[in-house]
């Protein structure tokens, strides 16, 4: 039986302030999608500039991963305290820190400038990415209808956007010097006006008078809550490998240029857009369980044409198979979270938190596969890891 998870009864029209919201939330992943996917095009670059194999870029990447899985967990507490806003704001100028530093350590050829700045950056974006999911939990809440994978559309947009840019630039030459840092500039500084918009922080963490708090930290202990972290653990590996990895394997295996690798990638955020602009009409229609096990037999399907297929055609079509599965994990395990408004910023924490694993732990062992194995071989990784994580799925039916 299917859970629909918009079956609720009629609600008002929602005011200006929250169809505000609605729209400052949806630039804020946006601008969230636009930087990552402006690193990730730089990615070969950075290889081949800090002389680094695959084994050794996957350990730089790690960094990212560490920085956002160490403040991740507090994320949740901060949030509470100061409210998503100025959380947000902090979180877009560490960000911006970040991407300048790492540009310039490509510049220089500095490994541990590299380490240095690309941490800095995980340490932001992982802040920024729980708190606009958490104030996107609260406008879905006062719309009183489904939106966060329309949010994360947006965030897809972003990464659409950035990865056609950083594609226009690498077959330009532009340096990684000439293009990181100015949209990194742009970008939170438009982050810094947008959420002016946002919910007023005593509404997005509103909490109704039965007794004590729960202390944030509690949620780590839910049985629910860390089924659904491992559930979007699974298919944070399955959309961070295509992030990472994506388009150095369509370089190294098929020999082909850089920027056929970056349009590879371009591709495939494209169609990953496609499946969480779509994706809301079947979730309410089949429910979140047999969608996400869809999407993830899409994900594995496309990984073994990618490897197998060895025509571009074909390559092409398991790339747009891939972005469609990994398309709805990540949204629906923050709708799963935030399921309950009242303990949404403390469960979403621990969601994105044990997911972020996934980029913790990807880059290395993928790198390391591919030591071994070969870049595009070493994407069958996901595939295997796609089946045992189908088995947890059932945690994140929609709760009344």
């Amino acid at each position: 039986m299917s859970d629909p998870t918009t079956a609720r009864p009629p609600v008002p029209t929602p005011s200006p302030t929250t169809l505000a919201a609605r729209n400052a939330v949806a630039l804020t992943f946006f601008l969230n999608g636009l930087l990552f996917a402006t690193w990730v095009s730089r990615i070969p670059e950075a290889r081949r500039s800090l002389g680094l194999d695959n084994g050794q870029l996957g350990l730089l990447l790690l960094a990212i991963a560490a920085g956002s899985l160490l403040s991740m967990p507090t994320s949740g507490a901060l949030i509470s305290r100061l409210g998503t806003t100025p959380v947000v704001r902090a979180a877009g100028l560490a960000s911006l820190v970040g991407l300048v530093v790492a540009a310039l350590a490509i510049w220089a050829g500095s490994v541990p400038l590299a380490a240095v700045g690309l941490f800095a950056y995980g340490i932001g974006t992982g802040v920024w990415d729980v708190a606009m999911n958490v104030e996107g939990a609260a406008v879905e809440q006062h719309l009183g209808r489904t939106v966060m994978p329309r949010f994360h559309a947006a965030f897809s947009f972003g990464t659409v956007l950035g990865s056609a840019v950083g594609a226009v630039a690498v077959a330009a030459g532009v340096p990684a010097l000439g293009h990181l840092p100015v949209l990194a500039v742009l970008a939170v500084a438009v982050l810094l006006v947008c959420t002016q918009a946002f919910l007023p922080d005593e509404v997005v963490g509103a909490e109704e008078d039965e007794g004590p708090r729960p202390s944030s930290w509690s949620a780590w202990t839910e049985p629910r809550t860390l089924l659904i972290g491992l559930m979007v653990l699974a298919l944070a590996l399955t959309e961070g490998t295509a992030n990472d990895w994506l388009a150095l394997a369509l370089v190294d295996g098929y020999d082909v240029p850089e920027w056929v690798g970056v349009a590879g990638f371009a591709l495939f955020v494209t169609a990953m857009t496609a499946g969480r602009l779509g994706g809301p009409v079947l979730l309410d229609r089949f429910g979140r369980v047999p969608v996400l096990w869809a999407t993830m037999a899409a994900a594995g399907g496309g990984v073994l044409l990618i490897v197998l297929g060895q025509s571009l055609v074909v390559v092409a079509l398991g790339v747009v198979l891939w972005g469609l599965g990994a398309s709805l994990g990540f949204p629906v395990g923050m709708s799963a979270a935030a399921d309950d408004p009242k303990r949404a910023a403390a469960r979403v924490s621990v969601v994105s938190t044990i997911g972020y694993a996934a980029f913790l732990s990807g880059p290395p062992l993928i790198g390391f596969v591919a030591d071994h194995v070969g870049t595009l071989d070493a994407l069958l990784v996901v595939a295997v890891v796609l089946v045992p994580s189908a088995l947890v799925v059932p945690a994140a039916r929609a709760r009344r």
